[in-house]
């Protein structure tokens, strides 16, 4: 399954597919693989997602149900360039479901098929990217299993790797002997094909043939049916004749069929860059211009109707329907208009430099459009907005009329005893739950009646040098943010702790009591950024963190925070811990709502 566009890019929604899927309005229709169907949404905030909705012969399979939702956390701990992060899910329903952040970018195997191999440079920058995804997948515990050019995308800054470790789910169901294909048997290797142990070298023999596959423009097994794809690839050596010479010693070490004889990811990366003339440097040059130029095309993302209902007569959006259920017709969601933007709550249109995706450059102040293409190229539509469907309820219960009737009836209760109290009474009472280290304020306005006033942004304040000792958390409310120790401070509320798992030897950072987001080197640490990132993580290894690394931290409790990493303590010290600098928006999550 793969949330490259087809060959119509976007085709529109039929009336069997859904109108919303937990709570996302579905756009148009991207794609279909053997583990279900991929749709083009968008989050509240207007980022294009790719949704896929799991086929109903594997929602009703209680095993795959099972591994499904291992696989789907395992794949939210992954936070890598180079690939789609999981931004939503849902493992439970009657249909499951997983959200990626969308991909404007073809396929390899599209862009081959369409323009045919590429060039030295555009193939080692590839390979390199990829090679980068899979260490992050494999630190995350995943070995992909179906690595192919279809699930590698080719985006304007490099390549993306998707569907990480969602075919595991289907190899213990009965319906892979019943027809239903979920490997691509030209790109398995030889202990895949012949049903032996999965390991991460499993990935390096695919790296392997994607590899030649970008370079020779068709797989180094040949074509032909399954069986005998797959008996070459277990018997018989490929056909590199027509590899440029350069490549051969990458590929033929990746190809080698026993697992063990196989490089390790940072040796084909060290490989590249001695392999290649030039220095390798991921840009925006990195793909040819016509392989480029479709990248342009998967930015004209349809847009709504452009005379929709009236709230009045529209109708109202349904959940995804179990198979044989009605569904609501599609015919005036869509058209074929583009637009960079999405459904989002009524209101302004944002400014042109509203991000994409992370990491995308910012355009000079004056800019008319935003590409995240970077300079020199133009979206030529202006950003829209749709309507907003919020995320349905996982799970509703019977006794919700209950719950809610009960809510109103307090409220109304605590409005009259409310009106009966003095004023500093009701600010009392208003401050007495405020979060751990924080005070409540008035509004300055001399007890002046009215409305609840907008409340501005908090000032952050800032904290150099902090040493988080190993098994250590920090809580944000704390001023000055002390370290605490815990006995397991990765399920004690800790809003950031240091860990390590020592026989292992993993170190991470991680919260107990909220999200994490690694921002991208073109990021900017902001209180702004932090808000309206998609991406999260509960850990983030330190392998993946470089002196000068900007982590954004969530609380629970409604704080936020850019935790900007200086290091770890070095052998020669008695003890184990990293060195951290914070800036602390405390309670910024009350005064973004109330704006």
């Amino acid at each position: 399954m793969s949330s490259t566009p087809s060959a119509n890019l976007f085709k529109p929604l039929q009336e069997s597919d859904p109108v919303v899927v937990g709570g996302y309005r579905l756009a148009a229709v991207l794609g279909s693989g053997g583990m279900g169907k991929v749709y083009l949404s968008y989050t509240p905030g207007g980022r294009p997602l790719a949704l896929k909705v799991i086929r109903p012969e594997f929602s009703e399979d209680p095993e795959f149900r099972r591994r499904f939702k291992q696989e789907v956390q395992a794949a939210q701990r992954v936070q890598g360039l180079y690939t789609a992060p999981v931004i939503d899910s849902d493992t439970d329903g009657a249909q499951p479901w997983l959200a990626t952040a969308y991909v404007p970018g073809p396929s390899l195997a599209h862009a081959v098929a369409q323009h045919g191999g590429l060039p030295l440079r555009s193939v080692l920058l590839l390979t390199v990217g990829v090679a980068e995804a899979l260490h992050v997948i494999h630190g995350a515990g995943i070995v992909h299993r179906d690595l192919k050019p279809a699930n590698v995308l080719l985006a304007f800054d490099g390549p993306r790797v998707i569907d990480f470790g969602i075919a595991r789910a289907a190899d213990a169901t009965a319906l892979t002997g019943t027809g239903v294909s979920v490997g691509t048997p030209a790109f398995m290797a030889p202990e895949q094909a012949s049903a032996g142990t999965i390991t991460p070298a499993t990935d390096i023999f695919a790296l392997g043939q994607i590899t030649a596959f970008a370079a020779l423009g068709s797989p180094a097994y040949g074509d032909g049916p399954s069986h005998g794809v797959l008996y070459r690839i277990v018997h018989e050596d490929p056909d590199l004749s027509q590899l440029p010479a350069e490549l051969l010693p990458l590929v033929s070490r990746c190809l080698i069929r026993d697992p063990a004889g196989r490089p390790s990811l940072t040796e084909i990366i060290e490989l590249c860059h001695e392999l290649s003339p030039v220095a390798l440097r991921q840009g925006e040059d990195w793909l040819p211009q016509a392989v480029a130029g479709s990248i342009t095309e998967r930015l004209q993302l349809p847009e709504p109707a452009k005379t929709p209902p009236s709230p009045a007569a529209a109708p109202t959006p349904t959940e995804f329907s179990p198979p044989g259920a009605p569904s609501t017709p599609t015919g005036s969601t869509m058209s074929s208009a583009p637009t960079q933007s999405a459904p989002g709550l009524p209101g302004p249109v944002p400014p042109p430099g509203h991000p994409m995706r992370p990491g995308y450059p910012t355009p000079a102040p004056g800019s008319p459009t935003y590409s995240p293409l970077g300079p020199g190229y133009h979206t030529p539509h202006p950003v829209t907005r749709a309507p907003y469907v919020p995320p349905a309820p996982r799970k509703p219960k019977r006794t919700g009329l209950i719950v809610a009737a009960s809510v109103v009836g307090a409220l109304v209760v605590l409005g009259v005893i409310g009106s009966l109290l003095p004023d500093g009474d009701n600010d009392r009472s208003s401050g007495a739950n405020s979060p751990r280290g924080t005070s409540s304020s008035g509004s300055g306005d001399g007890g002046s009646s009215g409305g609840k006033q907008p409340t501005a942004d908090p000032k952050p304040v800032s904290y150099s040098g902090v040493d988080v000792p190993e098994g250590y958390k920090i809580m944000l409310a704390d001023s000055p943010p002390r370290p605490l120790e815990s006995e397991d401070a990765a399920y004690d509320g800790g809003d950031l702790y240091f860990g390590v798992v020592r026989f292992l030897d993993e170190a991470s950072i991680g919260t107990a009591n909220g999200k994490l987001v690694l921002l991208n080197n073109t990021q900017k640490g902001s209180l702004e950024t932090c808000r309206t990132e998609t991406r999260y993580a509960k850990e983030i290894g330190l392998d993946q963190l470089s002196n000068g690394s900007e982590i954004c931290v969530l609380s629970d409790a409604g704080h936020v925070a850019v935790a900007t990493y200086r290091g770890r303590s070095g052998e020669s010290d008695p003890g184990s811990y990293v060195t951290i600098d914070l800036r602390i928006w405390r309670n910024a999550a009350e005064a973004k709502d109330n704006e």
